[in-house]
């Protein structure tokens, strides 16, 4: 998913935030105000596939939870899309959950914050036939649309179906190109023609299943089921592009009341069952979206907590950095989060340009970790970075090839050693950064750690409103620039591929540092094959310590991190590590 950092940015700095154009780009966080350290508050989840048992509701009780009530939500912006079929910015993800159930969800312990992935509206994460490219799921007794209206495996076929749509463009595209392959618009064109998808390829024999036939194997398949975009969709309902602002329920609560960019509210949906239910919990009567509001305002108001402010939140928004000071004290501790987020910040390196690996390891090691780390809001907002993965990722563990953690202001002896190995003592490198005052800082403090290294910088500044696009040119004319990516879910294969393909070269790639190693790119094919979740989890893991080792294209620095207040009236507030926010299904308001 896109991370909603970067778009939020742009109502705090007025040139903007950075455009997101790549699936999974992260805006990063923070400003630059330091604060002191705040570790997590609690551990990296396990993750793993659940059982038919573990897809069955209720969803565990909330220690001390109580139903009534109204959360409060602050949000800096508002929600370009509440359309499942278009949503992949995480704070669109936060939301979703409350009226958008899917055909599989992440079931999250609220006691240890274990994060299994369960059967939402299916019975469980599916069935795979055929060497993983069949998956067959079985839909679950008694589930209904807030108008009553049965929900039947043609609703979610027909969701799919419209994902094909020519409007339909900001969603994820793994299950359209799964289906039909990269070119999948121009073989089919959606429902609002009278055609349907072939039962050869999606099937719904009878009102319970629906049947995927994938092209390849696709062994996490039961993950991309998780994203909203399997959520069914009324035909009655739907009026295209203009369902944006109307979406039909399949989940505890129904719209009550919009007004893009100034409100959104939500009550019950009387149709919902939490029976069937094994996600959510959905203990407060409503939920009163305030959309617009701007920072430092907001998270003071949240710090403040007068009035309803006693029951707010901000779902997916991190604390303005201009408070963490305030925000690390006594104080507000016992109502602080502070969990990992599924992106990690990397200086790219641009391999066409700089051919010789001892250089761009030079770079690794004089990489300044600890300054920039405060200049993103402290370890609060970002932990030191040194792997490719998140520890957000099924399998991940810790690997620093290049010392970062022992030396994490950067090793300029080392780097000045490879520099000198490779007959390069003076390099010039072109360091493109995005002009914010944020970034403006950071790059110049990078600049300074490289210079002394033996690098000369040249620094050049993009407009931050098309700085991925311009990155993103295979002939562009910079070295260094730094980028952000996560994984759509706690599996690598969301991550390497797009991000180290070396076949993936063309203008508006998201292999940023246009890596062509094609030991990565056979192992690449080799990987997506597996059927064996584990076993494909841990050869991700290992390619990925191979190509931050033998080619270091990119260099890991940051691991993104939430951290915000919420407010003293509320209770049951979890971590949804998956997709960045606060998980809305477990909070309520306390009496």
């Amino acid at each position: 998913m896109r991370n909603s950092r970067a778009r939020l940015a742009a109502a705090i700095l007025a040139a903007g935030a950075l455009s997101l154009t790549a699936a999974c780009s992260s805006g990063g966080g923070g400003g630059t105000s330091g604060g002191g350290a705040a570790p997590s508050k609690a551990p990296v989840p396990n993750y793993g596939l659940g059982t038919a048992a573990d897809s069955t509701g209720p969803a565990p009780a909330v220690p001390g939870a109580v139903k009534g009530g109204t959360v409060q939500d602050l949000d800096q912006a508002g929600f370009d899309y509440l359309d499942p079929a278009q949503q992949y910015v995480s704070d669109q993800l936060s939301v979703s959950a409350l009226y958008a159930r899917t055909l599989t969800g992440y079931k999250i312990d609220p006691k240890t914050g274990k994060t299994i992935l369960v059967g939402d509206l299916a019975t469980n994460t599916g069935k795979q036939s055929d060497g993983g490219k069949t998956w067959t799921y079985t839909l679950k007794d008694g589930l209904k649309f807030d108008d009553g209206t049965p929900i039947t495996s043609t609703d979610i076929k027909y969701s799919i179906e419209r994902l094909y749509a020519s409007f339909e463009t900001q969603g994820p595209q793994y299950i359209q190109s799964w289906l039909y392959g990269p070119d999948y618009r121009k073989l089919y064109t959606g429902p609002y023609t009278g055609k349907s998808i072939p039962d050869t390829i999606l099937a719904a024999p009878n009102s319970k299943t629906i049947v995927f036939h994938f092209k390849s194997a696709h062994a996490d398949a039961p993950y991309a089921m998780a994203m909203p975009v399997t959520a069914p969709v009324e035909k009655s309902k739907d009026d295209k592009a203009a369902y944006n602002n109307h979406p039909v329920s399949s989940g505890p609560y129904k719209i009550s009341s919009y007004q893009p960019g100034k409100s959104l509210t939500f009550v019950r949906n009387p149709y919902w069952d939490p029976k069937t239910d094994p996600i959510r919990n959905a203990y407060p009567d409503s939920w009163n979206f305030q959309l617009g509001i701007q920072q430092p305002g907001l998270t003071q108001r949240i710090m403040a907590g007068s009035g309803t402010d006693k029951n707010a939140l901000d779902l997916s928004g991190v604390a303005d950095p201009s408070q963490m000071t305030s925000l690390l004290s006594s104080k507000y501790k016992s109502r602080t989060i502070n969990q990992y987020q599924p992106y990690v910040e990397t200086l790219n390196i641009n391999t066409k340009r700089i051919t010789d690996v001892r250089v761009r390891q030079a770079i690794a090691y004089a990489f300044p970790m600890s300054q920039v780390q405060q200049a993103f809001g402290g370890a609060a907002q970002g932990d030191l970075g040194t792997t490719l993965l998140s520890p957000t990722i099924e399998g991940w563990k810790k690997y620093d090839p290049f010392g970062k953690l022992a030396k994490p202001t950067g090793d300029i002896a080392k780097a000045q050693q490879l520099l000198k190995a490779a007959g390069q003592p003076h390099p010039k490198l072109v360091y493109a950064y995005a002009n914010t005052p944020k970034w403006q800082a950071i790059s110049l403090t990078v600049a300074n750690a490289l210079q002394k290294a033996g690098f000369q910088v040249v620094r050049k500044a993009i407009d931050p409103t098309s700085y991925y696009t311009v990155v993103g040119k295979v002939n562009n004319q910079y070295d260094i620039y730094r980028t952000g990516w996560g994984a759509d879910w706690p599996n690598a294969s969301t991550v390497v591929p797009p991000t180290m393909d070396g076949r993936n070269l063309q203008d508006g790639t998201n292999n940023y540092s246009f890596l062509n190693d094609p030991h990565i790119n056979s192992e690449i094919d080799r990987i997506q094959k597996e059927t064996d979740l584990t076993k494909q989890a841990a050869d991700w893991e290992a390619l990925s310590e191979y190509a931050l080792q033998h080619d270091t294209a990119q260099v890991p620095f940051i691991f993104d991190k939430y951290f915000n207040v919420y407010g003293s009236g509320l209770g049951g507030i979890t971590f949804n590590s998956v997709s960045g926010v606060i998980n809305a299904s477990t909070v309520y308001v306390k009496k």
